[in-house]
């Protein structure tokens, strides 16, 4: 009889151990996978700003406007982040996060897309020497332009130089891209946080918390190494030979490969989604906890 009551002991601790290993095991690949989403939201943040001066000066257009442009972000943000915060404890939290790690990775893959339909890049075959030559000629000109609209000159010679217009209308891909990043930022945070402060242990929260927050810092790390990596390459690299370009990176013209800083933070989040899919709604042990109040 003690070795029958022995067995039936054994058996009843190990499902009970076997719930205790599932249960860790879900909540650490739910914290692996929400540190490479954290990775990703902060390299798509730092990419955006290291190529803000190459999107002005490869779509021609004005420095108010790429600060429209880079605000596009909180504009993303403030459309979903109230829908989120209500409806986002109530559903399925890691496939939320996951969906919103695969729109910022589409987001970032949207932004580079305006590389590929425009032409290639054609910079003035003026030189400039330093910035205070550039500022007195551009002045002489707006002078020189104003004296010929008294004469009413032509439209076209009148107001070259003085203002700086649109080139073209591609930057609305950019911008577009960017609010898309920025709706898909928007549930990594709070529900990451929420999902970790309900299941962790207790007291454990804070510390997963500051292991997430280090582990972010990598995105920054990344992300200033492909800027100044990727600036440094001409725009249209691959497809202009690069022999008969004549100017330099330290060149007030010069344009970099800022496509391809999104393109691998796009793709860099799309795979970050992936493990959110797998992961299951609520870990094992709390789950079959309110099963059980819920009987009673």
């Amino acid at each position: 009889m003690d070795q029958n009551q022995h067995l039936n002991k054994t058996a009843e601790a190990q499902p009970s151990e076997n719930k205790k290993t599932r249960y860790c095991n879900g909540l650490k690949m739910f914290l692996a996978a929400l540190s490479l989403s954290f990775i990703a939201k902060t390299l798509g943040a730092i990419i955006m700003k290291s190529s803000i001066i190459h999107i002005e000066r490869r779509f021609e257009i004005s420095s108010s406007l790429v600060g429209f442009i880079d605000g596009s972000f909180e504009i993303g943000n403030l459309l979903v982040i109230v829908f989120v915060g209500y409806f986002g404890s109530k559903l399925h939290r890691p496939k939320l996060i996951g969906i919103g790690c695969f729109i910022m990775g589409i987001g970032g893959v949207l932004t580079a897309l305006p590389h590929f339909f425009m032409g290639y890049y054609r910079y003035s075959k003026e030189t400039n020497i330093n910035s205070s030559e550039n500022s007195t000629s551009t002045l002489s000109t707006c002078l020189i332009n104003q004296i010929l609209s008294l004469n009413r000159a032509s439209p076209e010679i009148v107001g070259k130089g003085c203002l700086k217009e649109s080139g073209s209308y591609m930057w609305i891909y950019v911008f577009m891209g960017n609010m898309l990043r920025g709706i898909g930022e928007t549930p990594i945070v709070p529900l990451g946080l929420s999902y970790i402060d309900d299941f962790a242990k207790e007291g454990h929260s804070s510390l997963y918390l500051g292991i997430l927050n280090a582990i972010a810092m990598i995105g920054p790390i990344i992300g200033f190494t492909l800027g100044s990596l990727f600036s440094k390459m001409y725009v249209d690299i691959g497809y202009v030979d690069l022999s008969t370009i004549r100017i330099t990176p330290t060149d007030s013209r010069w344009v970099g490969a800022w496509w391809l800083n999104f393109l691998v933070s796009g793709l860099f989040s799309i795979i970050s989604s992936i493990p959110f899919f797998f992961l299951p709604q609520t870990p094992n042990k709390p789950q079959k906890k309110k099963k059980k109040k819920k009987k009673k």
